[in-house]
């Protein structure tokens, strides 16, 4: 049993740059939302926040998310987000509690982890960062 899902990894392994912007793109899509959420109240209501952070963290996380997704300027949209994250993180959610599961910051842990590893390792092959860099 153990060789068999060996090759099963070996055979997905194949597929990891692909995977790299499948990743990517679900993170940018889903991360787009965070930031309609906070400037448009779409598709929820906003969070209490004041209004300078909430056009500061919704533009950055519409836009951000946005480039992120079509893979443009991806390195650096995608740290700035993770920084964005960490920050808030620290800011919002830590003080609740010294357990993400408690405090409500679970999300943003794993999206500011995601994005650091995006910026790390570029967009992948299916990005326009990636088609730039062909032409």
């Amino acid at each position: 049993m153990a060789a068999k899902g060996h090759r099963m990894f070996r055979w997905l392994q194949r597929f990891s740059p692909q995977l790299l912007s499948l990743m990517r793109i679900a993170a940018g899509l889903t991360f787009v939302e965070h930031g309609t959420q906070k400037l448009f109240n779409f598709p929820v209501v906003k969070p209490p926040l004041t209004l300078v952070l909430l056009l500061f963290t919704g533009i950055l996380e519409m836009v951000g998310g946005a480039l992120v997704t079509f893979g443009l300027m991806t390195r650096l949209f995608a740290f700035l987000l993770s920084g964005e994250l960490a920050v808030g993180y620290w800011w919002l959610h830590a003080p609740r509690s010294p357990y993400p599961m408690a405090n409500g910051g679970e999300a943003m842990v794993l999206y500011c982890f995601m994005f650091l590893y995006i910026a790390a390792v570029g967009a992948g092959p299916w990005s326009l960062d990636a088609r730039m860099k062909r032409a």
